[in-house]
C-alpha cells in the first residue's frame, strides 16, 4: 500500500490498483530482491511526497533516476546530502547561476525546491544500478502519464520545464490553455550547448508565476 500523505493518496488511489501497476509492482519486487536498484525503495515516491498536487507551481520532468550509487533519492535531477552533483545538475546550477546570478549552491539536494511547489517528476521512478532506461516500458511511463495528466484538469496555471525530447513528447498531454510550457535541450554534457544553457528557464517560470498572482521560486538553495 503506497501512502504519500497528501492530496496525491486520492487522486492515484484507482491508479495503483490497476493491472498494468500491478505487474510493475511484481516486476519491482523481483528486481529489489535480486540487484541494486535505485532509489531505495521507501524513496520512490519521495516526489509525490514533497510536493502535492494543489502546491505544484512547477514541473520539472527528468527521465529515469541515477543509476550511481548514493545519488537518487526520488527527485528528478537531486542526488543526496552530501553528494557531488552529477554533470547534469552542474549545467542546470551554470545556467541558474547565468540566468539569475545566484552563486553555485553547495549541494545537489532539491528538496527545497520541491517545497517551494517545484515537482522534480521523472517520467521512469526506478532504474538498475548501472543500466540507464532498464525500467523502461515496464508501466512507470503510464504511471507518470496519468499524474501530468491530472495536473493539466487543474484550473490554477503550472509552468511545465521539458528538457530534453523524452520530456519535450509530454507536451501532448498539456492541453489546458491555462498551462504554461517551456522546452530546452537536456542539461546533459552531451546536449546543454545545443539549447539548454541561455534558456533562462529559471526567471522565466518566475516571471509567469508573478504574473498570475503566485509566490516566485527561490532558486537559491
Amino acid at each position: 500500500m503506497v501512502v504519500l500523505g497528501n492530496e496525491w493518496d486520492d487522486i492515484l488511489k484507482d491508479e495503483f490498483k490497476k493491472e498494468y501497476y500491478l505487474k510493475l509492482r511484481g516486476f519491482l519486487k523481483k528486481e529489489y530482491a535480486s540487484y541494486t536498484i535505485y532509489p531505495h525503495m521507501n524513496d520512490i515516491f519521495n516526489a509525490l511526497k514533497a510536493t502535492s498536487y494543489s502546491d505544484v507551481k512547477a514541473v520539472i520532468l527528468g527521465q529515469d533516476p541515477y543509476h550511481n550509487p548514493n545519488q537518487a533519492h526520488g527527485m528528478a535531477f537531486s542526488v543526496k546530502e552530501g553528494t557531488p552533483p552529477p554533470p547534469s545538475l552542474v549545467n542546470i546550477f551554470k545556467e541558474l547561476s547565468d540566468d539569475l546570478g545566484f552563486k553555485i549552491p553547495n549541494t545537489g539536494n532539491l528538496t527545497g525546491w520541491a517545497k517551494q511547489g517545484v515537482l522534480l517528476l521523472n517520467t521512469i521512478l526506478t532504474v538498475r544500478s548501472g543500466c540507464a532506461f532498464s525500467h523502461s516500458k515496464k508501466g512507470w511511463e503510464i504511471f507518470t502519464d496519468c499524474i501530468i495528466s491530472h495536473l493539466n484538469e487543474r484550473e490554477k496555471p503550472i509552468v511545465f520545464l521539458l528538457w530534453g525530447r523524452p520530456a519535450r513528447e509530454k507536451q501532448t498531454l498539456i492541453t489546458n490553455k491555462n498551462h504554461y510550457v517551456l522546452t530546452a535541450a537536456h542539461p546533459s554534457p552531451l546536449s546543454a550547448s545545443r539549447g539548454f544553457f541561455g534558456c533562462r528557464h529559471f526567471s522565466k517560470t518566475n516571471k509567469i508565476l508573478t504574473a498570475n498572482g503566485m509566490q516566485p521560486i527561490d532558486w537559491q538553495l
